[in-house]
């Protein structure tokens, strides 16, 4: 049995979830749930990132002390484990006691290796990034990411990361890891990216100015910049630096990210670990943006779609389904509620729900017997899995749905009588006792019901694993 990490990123609690996160940390749940399917330890992280200006801003506006806002929105991002049907093992939020103490020790282990020092400096600042931004970065002068957001113009005294002192090194990480940024074309953007030489990042702020973060150890007049403060998350909830025994076995993990985090995972990130003396990631997933009728889906601009309210109404492995198969792993995709009630009416309604309750209509009527058996996820799943190819996981599993699907045509088994009938159905249990296998990791709740269903001696039936939408 050995050991797998994968955490999330941790979205700002200044909105309520939406889909896109939903979508990041559904990814980072089928791969938890596939490594413990195959007998691995697992540690799945994920959580809240509580500090920087725009939290403080969001709390100021809505007249609440920075952490009362934090806990009240941190507590929405918490309802995503019921809804969705997470097993995520922790939830750090960075506002927690023993993370700010990691993330002041991390700061003292950069310093000591002379990678912190202190200057005065001049630039543009996105409040929704949270990022310097060049004006190469922008068009017509604003983020393209948050173009309703007017750009700060920051001078003051703040503590930089000597981030151009890991250029090679990053360039080397690239080289000896050619998978270490998935897809490859995002590895290739960041090697470009740090080929063009690095600039030193800010990692502190004035207190007086912007309050609410962690104090810089030994300068009260000072917090520490949101990122990197955040990104120590990825081994303070590992119980780093005290539980050395935790961090050892688990570091390093998988981190399943957006691309508008590329730059601070794959580079920032691991520039960080590097001063610190610790490992870099093992791996990072980089997904694509959710579009919405061709438009970006994100807080800034108001378009987003509650993932929770999609669960509620069609169910939450219904919503999993829509956003593992029909949605792209490496590139932007839309949703809308048309293509997703497409999907749901096709495969899964008219697809497994169907082909379930007639299976099971058949065999209970005949008083079918088929011997148990262990059932164990096919290896063309787990490979598609560990490519992080969540689509054509799903695609090699509904091929057996189609295939049984193919066979009651084919052998017009409601037609059928005794030996010869019991020989198919007996057939086409074992074929829907090996999808209910593979499904663990991507529809739990549907792939128990199977199993509750078709995994006894004696097939039952039960209720329909999705109800057709009436339009």
């Amino acid at each position: 049995m050995g050991k797998f990490y994968i955490t999330t990123t941790l979205p700002y609690v200044n909105a309520e979830p939406h889909i896109g996160f939903a979508m990041e940390i559904i990814r980072a749940d089928v791969l938890a749930r596939m490594h413990r399917a195959l007998g691995d330890e697992v540690f799945f992280n994920t959580g809240t990132d509580e500090h920087g200006q725009k939290i403080y801003q969001m709390a100021v506006e809505a007249g609440q002390e920075p952490k009362a806002y934090c806990d009240e929105n941190a507590a929405k991002f918490g309802q995503l484990k019921t809804g969705l049907n997470l097993s995520y093992d922790n939830f750090v939020r960075t506002t927690d006691e023993h993370h700010i103490q990691a993330a002041q020790e991390f700061w003292k282990l950069c310093e000591a290796k002379g990678d912190i020092y202190k200057k005065t400096y001049k630039v543009k600042y996105c409040v929704g990034c949270e990022l310097e931004k060049t004006d190469s970065e922008l068009e017509e002068g604003k983020c393209p990411l948050h173009p309703t957001q007017k750009l700060q113009n920051i001078e003051e005294e703040n503590y930089f990361f000597r981030f151009s002192n890991y250029q090679q090194k990053l360039l080397g990480l690239y080289q000896a890891q050619p998978d270490f940024v998935m897809p490859d074309f995002r590895q290739n953007e960041m090697r470009i990216f740090i080929e063009g030489g690095l600039q030193d990042f800010s990692i502190s702020r004035l207190k007086s100015k912007m309050p609410w973060g962690i104090e810089v150890h030994g300068d009260p007049t000072q917090i520490i910049y949101v990122w990197f403060d955040a990104l120590v998350n990825y081994i303070s909830c590992l119980g780093w630096p005290e539980n050395t025994k935790r961090f050892k076995e688990f570091w390093p993990g998988v981190q399943v990210c957006g691309k508008d985090n590329l730059r601070q995972q794959t580079a920032m990130w691991q520039a960080m670990l590097m001063s610190a003396d610790l490992p870099t990631s093992k791996q990072v997933l980089v997904g694509g943006f959710l579009t919405s009728g061709g438009q970006k889906i994100s807080k800034s601009l108001g378009n987003t779609i509650n993932p929770l309210e999609w669960a509620e109404k069609y169910g939450a492995d219904a919503l999993r389904y829509f956003l593992l198969s029909e949605v792209s792993v490496f590139e932007d995709s839309d949703v809308t509620v048309d293509r997703f009630e497409e999907a749901y009416q096709t495969n899964l309604a008219n697809g497994i729900g169907n082909l379930a309750a007639r299976v099971a209509t058949m065999a209970e009527k005949i008083s079918l017997k088929v011997p148990e058996q262990k059932m164990e996820i096919s290896q063309e799943v787990v490979d598609k899995l560990k490519i992080f190819r969540f689509d054509e996981a799903l695609k090699f599993i509904w091929e057996d749905v189609k295939k049984a699907d193919s066979l009651i045509n084919q052998r017009e088994v409601w037609k059928l009588t005794g030996e010869d009938q019991e020989f198919v159905l007996t057939d086409l249990v074992r074929i829907i006792r090996q999808i209910a296998a593979d499904m663990v990791p991507f529809m739990p709740e549907t792939a128990e019901k199977l199993m509750a269903q078709f995994g006894k001696e004696e097939i039952k039936r039960g209720e329909n694993l999705f109800q057709r939408i009436e339009k």
